[in-house]
């Protein structure tokens, strides 16, 4: 009885409606004729969900310090599950002391807060500080990094191991571009009270003032943290997020040659994530895309609607319209309960792909009586026999 059907639908670029994410990406590698300069880079638009780039963006790399922002999650995880404080105070064990590269410079009679050290990985890329909350979490910094492993996979990155917690040198300590941007956009969406820390321009411990590492803060370009890297293995590598009006990106680069080479890089990516691309409005909550016909119910038909409202981003030169469709089985089924889905609406982006955004009922349909049932069932055996009969004169 049942069977896929297609139904066209048109959607004009107009007026821009409350931003959703999509369930399904959009990916691009070169959008525009966009090519970056970086060896492996992923840049997602988190307005709509849709990827803009992807290179390389699922190999695990060693991230260098990029790494740090998932002992800041643990930490701000700590934090919010009452097993520590901004106010607890952490002991500097001599290895955290030893600690080479960035340094926030603490002392082993040192009792820094919570805080300090938030600060001091944010604003300082503190290797020092990285080991202090291993082991203040963790008791060991192969146990944390054990468990920020574990925590990782738990959030969808596929990609990433971790055998420390400052992204120390290490063969097995490895993420994906994705898994950076991943971590970036979870920190971004679920701990905004402590994401502002990432954007503090310097920070002071032991009379020692140092600058934020993250470049074009302050630069006019929206861009308010998050974390940058550097190893031999990594190049110079750069996570960050930047909104301008409406919109968010999160991207993460690395392979680089040089500061200027990331500073140029990071420039790039923003001007064309946000002057390449436009947004347009999908339909709001509830707008009817078809109406499908329904098996044995009181109604014959039901709408299929947006389940949210929805923008879609597409490139922002040569888009006058849009394809869409819609894609269901037909006949649906009575009974049907309004708000389950039923249906994809499938929208074609001239050289992105396609956006998929579910269709649900916009309205209950119950079961038919008695009377629908006979004449459905009347129905069917008339269609039966009628092609048992063309059947017949065609065999003659």
């Amino acid at each position: 009885m049942n069977r896929t059907l297609r139904q066209a639908v048109a959607i004009s670029c107009g007026a821009l409606v409350a931003a959703i994410s999509l369930p399904d990406q959009i990916s691009a590698q070169a959008v525009g004729g966009f090519e970056t300069n970086a060896s492996s880079a992923y840049v997602r638009d988190l307005t709509t969900g849709t990827v803009l780039l992807d290179k390389a963006a699922d190999v695990p790399l060693p991230p260098a310090s990029m790494s740090k922002l998932m002992t800041l999650l643990m930490l701000f995880e700590a934090i919010e599950e009452g097993r520590t404080t901004l106010d607890t105070t952490f002991t500097v064990s001599e290895r955290a002391y030893q600690m080479g590269g960035s340094r926030m410079f603490l002392e082993p009679t040192d009792r820094p807060t919570a805080e300090d050290l938030i600060r001091g990985i944010a604003v300082l890329s503190g290797n020092d500080a990285t080991v202090v909350v291993a082991e203040g979490l963790a008791g060991t910094e192969e146990a944390f990094a054990q468990l920020a492993t574990r925590r990782a996979r738990e959030l969808g990155m596929r990609n990433t191991t971790l055998a420390n917690s400052s992204g120390w040198p290490h063969p097995d300590h490895l993420m994906s571009k994705r898994d950076l941007g991943i971590l970036a956009e979870y920190i971004i969406t679920n701990f905004p009270q402590y994401y502002p820390y990432l954007a503090e321009r310097e920070f002071t411990w032991n009379g020692i003032t140092q600058p934020n590492r993250v470049p074009l803060l302050g630069a006019g370009v929206g861009l308010d943290g998050l974390k940058t890297g550097f190893t031999s293995a990594a190049g110079y590598s750069l996570t960050g997020s930047v909104r301008q009006g409406d919109r968010r990106i999160v991207f993460a680069f690395g392979g680089l040659d040089s500061e200027r080479a990331r500073v140029q890089e990071a420039e790039a990516i923003i001007n064309w994530a946000f002057r390449q691309f436009a947004k347009v409005s999908v339909g709001e909550v509830g707008a009817v895309m078809a109406e499908a016909p329904v098996w044995l119910g009181e109604s014959d038909s039901v709408p299929l609607v947006l389940a949210e409202s929805a923008e879609i981003l597409v490139p922002a030169i040569g888009t006058r319209a849009l394809e869409a469709r819609v894609v269901y089985d037909s006949p649906l089924p009575a009974p049907i309960v309004a708000g389950e889905t039923l249906g994809t609406l499938i929208v074609d982006i001239p050289e992105m792909g396609e956006a998929r955004l579910p269709l649900v009922a916009g309205a209950d349909v119950a079961e038919g009586g008695f009377g629908v049932r006979a004449t459905a069932s009347a129905q069917r055996l008339f269609n039966m026999v009628l092609g048992s009969a063309r059947e017949a004169m065609n065999q003659e």
